[in-house]
């Protein structure tokens, strides 16, 4: 469709979204594990927020972060997988502006909000170690609460202001996103003006946002390791340790694919093909939303009994 530069037609812009281009022959193949993982991790997560909410020994500190931590992996995957299996399934990559626009925002909004969480849930894990005795006067149901409501209003604040700055732009023509959703750079390029704004605030986004959180949890991890060396006792430093591992996973999951992403694109982006961006970028998306439940499952003794009650007591009731 050919799109007048008024900013008054913003409403009759349909965008034509290819998937991964250079592997359209594949869409088909590619849709399998991204199905399957989508899958996992909706059930997966629905699944860990039914245990935690259902069992009483489960509503301490921790479970009450990751129960966040879960509502975020479903609405992560949710907001994206559903659209990128249309693109690969039935061809249909059709999405008019207001929709790409709302993709954008949730997209980037859940990312953000999720970032928060998982420092929240290093400074439970720095409270837990070195404050062990205060540890559940300090984080309370009510501070908990306060910290989620808080996560959900920063990553408001960060990301709505992106919905303006692409508003504000001029639209003339270009409607082929080469992606298989609608991200806020992916949709300002297309436009026919300067977009030098657009850049700076997400710059600007990740180094405030992600990027400071990343250092938060860094040094949260730097106090949490001086207190567990202090420990005498070997068994005891292991514990401590091993209530992190789970933790640890999830970060490296969730931060790894997203830096990299992020500095390929700025300083890799002549020698890293484009479907290989995307092609990440769409795994990024459904892989640690499957595999949070599963390591968090594995690693914690507790969610791990829980599984294994509400599993004996199906099986009796079939």
């Amino acid at each position: 469709m050919t799109i007048s530069s008024n900013h008054t037609n913003l409403r009759d812009i349909w965008y034509t979204m290819i998937g991964i281009p250079g592997l359209e022959d594949a869409h088909i193949w590619i849709s399998i594990p991204i199905c399957s993982m989508y899958i996992v991790a909706v059930v997966g997560n629905i699944f860990l927020l039914f245990l935690i909410f259902t069992e009483r020994s489960l509503h301490e500190p921790m479970y009450l972060f990751l129960s966040m931590l879960a509502l975020a992996d479903i609405f992560l995957s949710t907001v994206t997988t559903p659209k990128m299996l249309e693109i690969f399934w039935f061809q249909d990559g059709g999405i008019s502006f207001g929709c790409c626009v709302s993709q954008m925002f949730f997209l980037h909004f859940i990312f953000v909000a999720e970032s928060a969480i998982l420092l929240a849930m290093a400074f439970d894990r720095y409270v837990a170690i070195c404050y062990p005795l205060r540890y559940t006067t300090i984080l309370t149901p009510s501070v908990i609460g306060k910290m989620g409501i808080a996560s959900v209003i920063r990553s408001f604040f960060i990301c709505f202001p992106l919905v303006f700055l692409v508003y504000r732009l001029t639209f003339c023509g270009r409607n082929i996103i080469h992606h298989s959703y609608c991200e806020h750079m992916g949709i300002a390029r297309l436009a026919c003006d300067s977009i030098k704004v657009n850049i700076y605030y997400g710059v600007i986004v990740a180094l405030f946002s992600t990027c400071l959180d990343v250092v938060l949890i860094i040094i949260s991890y730097a106090l949490i390791l001086r207190t567990v060396f202090r420990i005498p006792s070997q068994d005891a430093r292991l514990k401590a340790l091993g209530t992190c591992g789970s933790h640890v996973c999830v970060i490296l999951l969730f931060y790894t694919p997203a830096f990299f992403s992020f500095f390929a694109h700025r300083f890799g982006g002549h020698n890293i093909p484009l479907h290989v961006h995307i092609l990440l970028a769409n795994l990024y998306v459904v892989v640690p939303p499957a595999l949070n439940p599963i390591i968090y499952g594995v690693k914690t003794k507790q969610i791990q009994e829980k599984f294994m009650q509400v599993f004996s007591m199906s099986k009796k009731l079939c």
